[in-house]
């Protein structure tokens, strides 16, 4: 269990202060992690260190700035480049982390238990508890990119900067991925804020 309280004085200190809605994304945040009885806290310092970029600091989920604009997601493609013509969504970026590509759209509707089918209704992913589930199931899974938590922080390794493979693959040429760096000084005060 975490003492929200005295988490709560500690991500003020690091962070400085926090409106109602940051509040409101920060509880919806620790009531899964406790629900899912995960103990772990650099898996919850990352989530929330990779939510706090992502979200641009507001803790709700959002949609992506743009909508997909000149990428490939932003069209009706499958990651593999193919077409799909069964619905007239684009998968352009949404939720917590910005859930992107209809293949991973599909692979969260399969996987949830609750009935959200997240090709039907896209915009599901931008209301609190089905963006924070996918944020949780997508990291720990590796829905995104084939990695996940447990392969950046574990007993072997706690490595908050590749962590960022998580959401994003590396680009050609480039030594981390994208933001990795900034996000790990996130995740850091992050870790020393949860008690």
């Amino acid at each position: 269990m975490i003492n929200r309280q005295k988490t709560y004085e500690n991500i003020r200190k690091n962070f400085g202060t926090l409106n109602q809605k940051q509040v409101e994304g920060f509880e919806a945040i620790f009531d899964e992690y406790e629900r899912l009885k995960w103990t772990d806290k650099r898996h919850l310092a990352y989530i929330l260190a990779t939510i706090w970029h992502e979200v641009n600091k507001t803790m709700e989920p959002i949609a992506e700035y743009g909508k997909g604009k000149n990428r490939d997601y932003g069209k009706r493609l499958r990651f593999n480049r193919k077409l799909y013509n069964h619905t007239t969504n684009i998968f352009y970026g949404r939720g917590h982390v910005q859930n992107t590509w209809i293949d991973n759209y599909e692979k969260l509707t399969t996987a949830n238990l609750e009935g959200w089918d997240f090709v039907l209704n896209p915009e599901l992913l931008l209301k609190m508890q089905p963006s924070i589930w996918a944020t949780f199931f997508g990291m720990k899974t590796g829905l995104y990119t084939g990695k996940k938590l447990d392969s950046y922080f574990n007993n072997l390794n706690n490595n908050p900067i590749m962590a960022r493979s998580i959401i994003n693959g590396k680009k050609k040429g480039e030594k981390h991925p994208d933001k990795a760096e900034l996000i790990a000084t996130y995740y850091h005060k992050f870790l020393k804020s949860i008690q």
